[in-house]
């Protein structure tokens, strides 16, 4: 699976890790403990089978031209499944649900990517940049005394290959 995914300028990034680090030190479950060297702090826009180059190229067009794009984190989320997730909601503007679209069709429409995850339909998409994930998860922190969420800018983009655990700039 290739995921499509903005990355934080490195403000933001900084003080996503540090929330990382405090539910760590809080013995609760963080993403300051996924020690593989392309974890960092993101938001996916999309995923599908495959990235043929001619989207990959397309990507790097659409980026090249939509980049940077304000970002904005609004509180804390939690989702429940087999896997529990803490996270900040991202609070898109038109820019950043426009930029999705764009992405979301260039992989649904595009021969030899596969389908695309309906979790990331633009009809379905939840926005959010991950703090932490557990099975048995349970964050029990006050949501903006702990946690206040920053604002920043999208200024980079990846693809990330979770068979490979490999990472393809998507910007110049």
């Amino acid at each position: 699976m290739h995921s499509v995914e903005l990355l934080p300028d490195p403000s933001t990034e900084r003080v996503v890790r540090d929330a990382w680090r405090r539910l760590a030190d809080a013995g609760l479950p963080s993403l300051a403990g996924h020690r593989h060297p392309t974890n960092r702090p993101h938001l996916t826009l999309a995923s599908a089978d495959g990235l043929p180059a001619e989207v990959r190229a397309r990507l790097l067009r659409l980026f090249a031209e939509a980049l940077p794009v304000p970002l904005r984190l609004d509180g804390l989320v939690r989702f429940s499944g087999r896997v529990r997730v803490l996270a900040w909601a991202v609070r898109p503007d038109d820019a950043l649900l426009r930029l999705h679209g764009e992405v979301w069709r260039t992989l649904r429409e595009a021969p030899g990517s596969g389908r695309p995850n309906p979790l990331l339909d633009p009809a379905r998409w939840v926005p959010h940049v991950t703090l932490g994930r557990g099975r048995d998860a349970s964050w029990d922190v006050p949501a903006d005394e702990v946690f206040s969420p920053p604002a920043g800018a999208w200024t980079s983009a990846r693809s990330y290959d979770s068979v490979t655990r490999t990472v393809e700039s998507l910007t110049s």
